[in-house]
C-alpha cells in the first residue's frame, strides 16, 4: 500500500479520497475548505498544513483541482508540490483543465524529475462515490502503468489517451459530445410533446433507433422515461449546468488555438451559458430542457 497525498478534496475530490483509504492506502490530505479536509481526515487521513506538506514523504501525490490556475499554482508556485515532493514521486493531475496548462506542468514536472500524468475523470459525484469513474490518462507509458493501481481503486475504466495533455483533451472532446447531444434530445423531447407524441412513445422508438445515445437512453431530460435520470428528482445534480459550461468553454478554447471549427459545440456553450444564468447553474446540466421548454 503506497502513502499518498491528497490535495482538493471537495464533491469529487472527497469520495475518491476516501475510496484510496478504504483500498488500504495511506493519506496526508489537504483542502483550503475546512470541513472538506476534516471529513476525509475523520475516514482516516492525516492532515496536512498545506499543499505542500501534503506532498512530502509520499510516493505519489494526487490533485483534484477547480480550474489551470489553480493546478499551475499548486504545482509551479513557490512552495508548491514539484518544489516540496520527495524526489521519484508519481504526481497525478485529476482536475478538468486546458491542455496547455495540464502540458505546461508537465513539463515543468519533467524537468524537475518527476513523472506526471493528467488524469481527469467522468462520473460525476455518484462515479466518485461509488469507485466507477472513467480516467482519461496522459503521460508516459511507465508513469501509467505505476499510477493504474492507484487509479484503479478510485475508477472501473482507465483508459491511457497517450502523452502529457492527451487526457484533458479526451475529456473535453467527450464532454462536448455529450453537451450537444443532449440539447438534441432536448429538442426532440420538446418537439414531441408539442406534436401530441408522449415522452414515454418517443423514447421507446428513439432509443431502439438511429437516435439512440447516452444523453437519452441514460440520462434522459424529459421526466418520466429514465426513473434514475436527474429530470425525475428534479433535476439534481449529478453534473452541474457549470461544470458543463465549464468544459464546454475548455473545448471552445482548445478550438480557437487548433483553429478548429465546432459550430455545434459553440452553440452548445451558448445554451448552456443562458441555462446557468437563468438561475439553473447549480442544477444538473439536463436541466437545459426545461430552460428550453420555458418551465421553471
Amino acid at each position: 500500500m503506497a502513502m499518498i497525498g491528497f490535495i482538493g478534496l471537495g464533491n469529487m475530490g472527497g469520495p475518491m479520497a476516501r475510496n484510496l483509504l478504504k483500498a488500504g492506502h495511506k493519506l496526508r490530505a489537504f483542502d483550503v475548505v475546512k470541513a472538506n479536509l476534516d471529513a476525509v481526515v475523520s475516514a482516516g487521513a492525516v492532515a496536512a498544513k498545506n499543499a505542500a506538506d501534503a506532498a512530502k514523504g509520499c510516493e505519489i501525490v494526487v490533485t483534484m483541482l477547480p480550474a489551470g490556475e489553480h493546478v499551475r499554482s499548486v504545482y509551479t508556485g513557490e512552495g508548491g508540490v514539484i518544489a516540496a515532493a520527495d524526489k521519484g514521486s508519481l504526481l497525478i493531475d485529476s482536475s478538468t483543465i486546458d491542455v496547455e496548462s495540464a502540458r505546461a506542468v508537465a513539463a515543468a514536472a519533467d524537468k524537475a524529475g518527476f513523472a506526471m500524468l493528467d488524469a481527469p475523470v467522468s462520473g460525476g459525484v455518484a462515479g466518485a462515490e461509488g469507485a466507477t469513474l472513467t480516467f482519461m490518462v496522459g503521460g508516459p507509458d511507465a508513469a501509467f502503468q505505476r499510477g493504474l493501481p492507484i487509479l484503479q481503486a478510485m475508477g472501473k475504466n482507465i483508459v491511457h489517451a497517450g502523452a502529457a495533455g492527451n487526457g484533458q483533451a479526451a475529456k473535453i472532446c467527450n464532454n462536448m459530445i455529450l453537451g450537444v447531444a443532449m440539447i438534441a434530445v432536448s429538442e426532440g423531447f420538446l418537439l414531441a410533446e408539442k406534436l401530441g407524441l408522449e415522452a414515454q412513445k418517443l423514447f421507446d422508438i428513439a432509443s431502439k433507433s438511429s437516435g439512440q445515445c447516452w444523453a437519452m437512453t441514460s440520462y434522459c431530460p424529459a421526466p418520466g422515461p429514465v426513473p434514475t435520470s436527474p429530470a425525475n428528482r428534479g433535476y439534481k445534480a449529478g453534473f452541474t449546468t457549470a461544470m458543463m459550461l465549464k468544459d464546454l468553454t475548455l473545448a471552445q478554447r482548445a478550438a480557437a488555438a487548433a483553429g478548429v471549427a465546432t459550430p455545434m459545440g459553440a452553440l452548445a456553450q451558448s445554451l448552456q451559458s443562458l441555462n446557468a444564468a437563468s438561475g439553473q447553474a447549480d442544477l444538473d446540466f439536463s436541466s437545459i430542457f426545461k430552460m428550453l421548454r420555458g418551465t421553471k
